[in-house]
């Protein structure tokens, strides 16, 4: 349930220019089409190829830009690793977008945005090489963020979860997965040149992602049961750390969203390339043609 009445300041907190408290962004800064990318060097990046540029703001992790592709605004911004940093991006997006900064209400016109993460992942199936495309059909949220939410069950998949759960046995411990679907618009764009993704989005990069340093797994065979999984024509294909709360938060509030991701990892074959900018240099500029076209 999405709430319409009058916000207090103490829960969406506005700063003295006007802009989100954390991503530091004004109302008629937002463009319609968002591009999500979780390390800050990469807004610079991606901002070389826009033109119109209108400005760039920084704070913490948070970076941003507006400007244009194809003729077409789009705005570019940082989150940072983690769900929890997508809980922040993606509720004050929402609030540029549909909240009246003046009188803290509601809109009654809802605005409609279309969100893109763009990311690195690693797979976890033998036939994924590294530099493939992976495109994120599924997001299953490890991370536990969506259960926080009223309504959570109206976008998610039950009957996927449910399996999932009996499939690998799933620790009572962990939080409850939920599985997210993307936008259908989105994964139209780009079915005929990415990998067609499930992916799981983890809380951790080591143990929630089945890495063992110093410390054990509470799921020891984790990746096997991964792995093996199957749901129709649907298998986990990769690991990252943000999708599911950008899909998951994007469907509760009415915006078309997706994740595709460049796989610099093989866990499958225990794999990896570190020298990966040209590959992910290569999928913004696939990302931003799918988006303007």
């Amino acid at each position: 349930m999405i709430t319409t009445m009058r916000i207090p300041a103490s829960e969406l907190i506005i700063n003295s220019d006007n802009s989100a408290f954390h991503i530091h962004l004004r109302p008629e800064e937002l463009a319609d089409i968002v591009i999500l990318v979780g390390d800050p060097g990469r807004v610079d990046m991606i901002g070389q190829y826009l033109s119109d540029v209108e400005f760039r703001h920084a704070s913490r992790e948070f970076v941003s830009t507006t400007g244009r592709y194809n003729g077409k605004r789009l705005t570019v911004l940082s989150t940072g690793i983690g769900t929890d940093n997508c809980d922040i991006v993606m509720t004050e997006l929402d609030a540029l977008a549909n909240v009246d900064f003046g009188t803290r209400a509601v809109k009654e016109d809802h605005r409609e945005l279309t969100i893109l993460r763009i990311g690195t992942t690693g797979a976890i199936q033998e036939d994924i090489p590294i530099g493939a495309p992976v495109f994120s059909h599924y997001s299953i949220g490890c991370d536990g963020l969506l259960n926080w939410y009223a309504g959570r069950n109206n976008v998610t998949d039950k009957e996927m979860e449910e399996a999932f759960v009996r499939h690998t046995g799933w620790d009572k411990h962990l939080p409850a997965p939920y599985f997210v679907k993307a936008s259908e618009d989105l994964i139209r764009r780009f079915e005929d040149c990415t990998v067609k993704g499930m992916t799981i989005s983890a809380s951790g990069f080591y143990g929630p992602q089945g890495r063992v340093v110093r410390l054990g797994l509470a799921m020891p065979d984790m990746l096997e049961r991964f792995e093996s999984f199957r749901f129709g024509d649907y298998r986990i294909t990769n690991f990252e750390m943000e999708s599911s709360a950008v899909a998951g938060l994007a469907r509760q509030l009415g915006h078309k969203a997706g994740t595709v991701c460049c796989a610099i990892a093989n866990r499958y074959l225990k794999s990896s390339d570190p020298d990966y900018k040209a590959m992910v240099k290569s999928l913004v500029e696939l990302s931003l043609e799918r988006l303007t076209r």
